[in-house]
């Protein structure tokens, strides 16, 4: 018994490989009939063409001659601009067969004959011998052409009729090997049942094998976000350890420059400044670098967050020195997001704070902020159909060169030496940390000396990102402005 269903089983599949093979051949055949009725159809619809063409070239270049209106040369133009076009397709068709390919040779030499003869006839009145002459040589001309693309398109109306009775027979024989092969198909039933269990216990052990592998990961992840809670942990006390000696460093300077500036000659009060300038920067490098840090790793819940409050609140640190500069600032209605209120800080307070660094000298500072809703089929990386708030943020400063735009949010990254602009060259990178970590979107738009615009666009409602915000946020991508 099990011989037999081997054997039945293997019969089965014979017939239906027979049957499959079978039915695809024929199916070729039949669009390769199909195909040489549709390649008839083009060749005809080609000669027609080129036929209306020689028509608008003969009735153009006639009515100019007889009236000297130039608008009768419009259908003459236009169809000796199109004509040669239309030849080369006629050509390409026409490779097949050899009968047509002499008649097409034959086509294009009387077409530059009627071209020659009527660029002629338009140099000549037609009143006088010679155009006359031509005139009728024209004539001559468009009936033999007449004729021969009415010869070239009985030709293929032969063939095409020919072609058409081949691809009925094509067209039947596929419905009969598709019969056929779905009574064989019918038979492999049983096969397919044997088959259809063994995929499922396929499937069984892959989901076993899956569910080994989740709870693998989820073992990581939390080895990872122990070490990342570590790592936090190491960046509090370094930082905090750091900026001890560095107090001190400041201290005593500070001490040594009060007690004993009267003993100090240039230098010695150069070197005093020195030291307390780098302690200075020193200590706001880890305070940067400790916020950078803090950025993803530390998770806080997102707050509905009032844009205006946040703005409004830095400017207002920033009054002396704006006023100082002399800047003309325009903030417009800014939305309400659901975002992390110390992250918003972070990310306007660098950007506000390099608006009013690089300012242009002998120009009157401008910073404007602006904001619109957007799709998220506009930026790459962003969930499509999502509502986002596209913000701007605007100055007339110094600019820069935007071949430089990956590089500016890189940690360290610096386009200017430190004696020209203060700074960490951590402030862009901390803005695109905050971005990432609200599964946003940033970039810029700057020439050198013309100012410098940058987009921030963020989701207008956090409810959009299902995922894991850190890992996420990691895939988007800052192309050039």
């Amino acid at each position: 018994m099990n011989r037999r269903i081997a054997l039945g089983f293997i019969v089965a599949m014979v017939l239906i490989a027979s049957g499959f093979a079978l039915s695809f051949y024929s199916y070729n055949q039949y669009g390769e009939d199909t195909k040489r009725v549709r390649h008839t159809y083009d060749v005809m619809s080609a000669l027609e063409n080129v036929l209306s063409l020689v028509k608008d070239i003969e009735g153009g270049s006639r009515g100019y001659v007889i009236t000297h209106d130039v608008a009768f040369l419009e259908p003459y133009l236009m169809a000796k601009r199109l004509l040669p076009d239309k030849l080369k397709q006629l050509r390409e068709l026409t490779t097949d067969n050899k009968i047509q390919i002499h008649r097409r040779q034959l086509l294009e030499k009387l077409v530059q004959e009627k071209l020659t003869v009527t660029k002629t006839r338009l140099n000549l009145p037609i009143d006088s011998k010679n155009g006359l002459e031509t005139s009728r040589i024209g004539k001559r001309q468009m009936d033999a052409i007449r004729r021969h693309v009415a010869l070239m398109i009985d030709t293929e109306k032969t063939l095409m009729g020919s072609r058409n009775r081949q691809a009925e027979r094509s067209f039947r024989n596929t419905l009969i090997i598709i019969f056929v092969l779905s009574l064989l198909t019918f038979l492999a039933l049983a096969l397919s049942y044997w088959l259809l269990e063994q995929e499922l216990a396929r499937r069984q052990a892959n989901e076993d094998q899956l569910r080994s592998y989740e709870n693998q990961l989820k073992s990581q992840i939390r080895q990872l976000e122990t070490s990342n809670e570590e790592l936090e942990r190491f960046a509090f006390v370094a930082s905090h350890d750091l900026q001890e000696p560095l107090r001190k460093i400041q201290s005593f300077a500070n001490l040594i420059t009060e007690r004993y500036a009267n003993l100090f000659d240039a230098d010695s009060a150069m070197f005093m400044g020195k030291i307390s300038h780098s302690a200075e920067r020193m200590s706001k490098l880890i305070k940067d670098l400790l916020n950078f840090s803090r950025i993803s790793s530390h998770q806080e819940d997102f707050k509905a967050v009032d844009l205006n409050t946040i703005v409004q609140r830095i400017l207002d640190d920033q009054e002396l020195r704006i006023k100082g500069l002399d800047v003309e600032v325009e903030v417009s209605n800014l939305p309400t997001i659901q975002a992390v209120a110390s992250q918003m800080d972070h990310l306007f307070n660098n950007l506000i704070s390099n608006a009013l660094k690089f300012t242009r000298e002998g120009v009157r500072p401008k910073l404007r902020i602006y904001a619109r809703p957007v799709d998220g089929d506009v930026y790459t990386g962003l969930v499509a159909g999502g509502t986002y708030i596209e913000i701007t943020v605007e100055d007339n400063g110094i600019g820069f060169d935007e071949k430089y735009l990956e590089h500016i949010f890189k940690v360290f990254q610096r386009l200017h030496g430190k004696s020209a602009f203060e700074g960490t060259g951590i402030g862009l990178a901390i803005c695109k940390r905050v971005v990432m970590y609200h599964q946003g979107y940033i970039t810029a738009n700057s020439q050198p000396d013309h100012g410098a615009s940058f987009i921030i666009v963020l989701p207008e409602s956090q409810s959009l990102h299902y995922y894991d915000r850190p890992a996420a946020a990691e895939t988007h991508s800052y192309p050039l402005g």
